[in-house]
């Protein structure tokens, strides 16, 4: 089989190949490293594996941002040190997710369900029908958001929703009554997956409620500021980017 590893620490590389080198697992025929999240998209464009294993934080960005550039249908195993993507990879075909550091037998593990899954199913003709089907429908549009609340989750609707909002690696969702939660996503997935009539895109950093949005104040022609409510925390001062400032505004009368 071919294996790709996404992976940009060496040492987690050779740690990896030493231990794929010693299984009898899985057969392994070839091997393809993949150093960064550029080096991955430029492969996956062109080539394929039986099986790839993934990390999720790379030198030039976030491995999950692949499945924005390609279409993989490939069975993956993530590998890494953070454990709060777990819910989000398994939007993908999955296999296994692994915490560093992980031992032998965890890997052991991982590949025999791979092996187990492949034996009696095959995938890909699934996988592109439903991809075909969701490409001629459009996107499903999202109406209730599952956020984490301590060790629980909570179910929170669109209506309930005042703003997403973007902060160092983190997505937020700040609720009406000024309840702030981490939302697992990215301001640039989430987008394509909200009512466009409700929510709308101002800036980098906020995705907006219409009813939300209590005060629109004009500074100039290129500067428009939204009050909001409940007022932002961090990065209170809202504003319209340039580019956005005209089809926002039809939005807001539409």
């Amino acid at each position: 089989m071919k294996i790709a590893i996404i992976e940009d620490e060496l040492l987690a590389v050779n740690y990896l190949r030493n231990l794929l080198d010693q299984q009898s697992i899985v057969p392994v025929t070839e091997m393809v490293i993949l150093r960064s999240k550029k080096q991955a998209i430029d492969f996956f464009e062109n080539h394929s594996a039986d099986l790839i294993f993934m990390d999720i934080h790379l030198g030039d960005g976030m491995s999950l941002e692949i499945f924005e550039s390609v279409e993989l249908f490939t069975p993956i195993i993530f590998i890494t040190a953070f454990d709060e993507y777990a819910m989000r990879v398994f939007r993908h075909f999955t296999i296994d997710y692994l915490l560093k550091p992980f031992e032998e037998e965890d890997l052991h593990k991982a590949l025999q369900k791979f092996i187990s899954i492949r034996s009696n199913f095959d995938p890909e003709p699934v996988l592109r029908s439903i991809s075909s089907l969701r490409q001629a429908e459009g996107p499903e549009l999202m109406k209730r958001f599952m956020v984490r609340d301590g060790n629980k989750l909570k179910s929170i609707d669109e209506g309930n929703t005042a703003y997403f909002f973007a902060s160092g690696k983190y997505l937020f969702l700040t609720t009406v009554d000024n309840q702030t939660y981490i939302y697992d996503d990215t301001i640039k997935d989430v987008i394509h997956k909200l009512n466009p009539q409700l929510f709308f895109k101002i800036n980098r950093k906020f995705i907006i409620n219409k009813n939300a949005i209590v005060e629109i104040i004009k500074h100039s022609s290129q500067k428009i500021e939204l009050k909001l409510a409940p007022a932002p925390e961090i990065n209170s001062d809202v504003f319209i980017s340039k580019r956005q400032i005209t089809e926002c505004l039809n939005w807001l009368k539409s």
